[in-house]
């Protein structure tokens, strides 16, 4: 039986590292309730390249 529900699955990807131009990416997946939050998501994620904690935004 398929699930019921409003849960969709996200990318996160770090603003910081894209802005700074060095090659890589810091992405997390994650799931949101898109009735809940339609906007788009943003939380503060840990990035290994940077090794700091940064903001990452929801893409697509």
């Amino acid at each position: 039986m398929a699930k019921k529900g409003n849960r969709i699955q996200v990318i996160m990807e770090c603003t910081e590292h894209k802005a700074s131009g060095m090659p890589g990416t810091s992405r997390y997946i994650t799931t949101k309730n898109k009735k809940n939050t339609p906007e788009r998501l943003e939380l503060k994620k840990y990035n290994s390249i940077l090794k700091k904690k940064t903001v990452h935004k929801e893409i697509k």
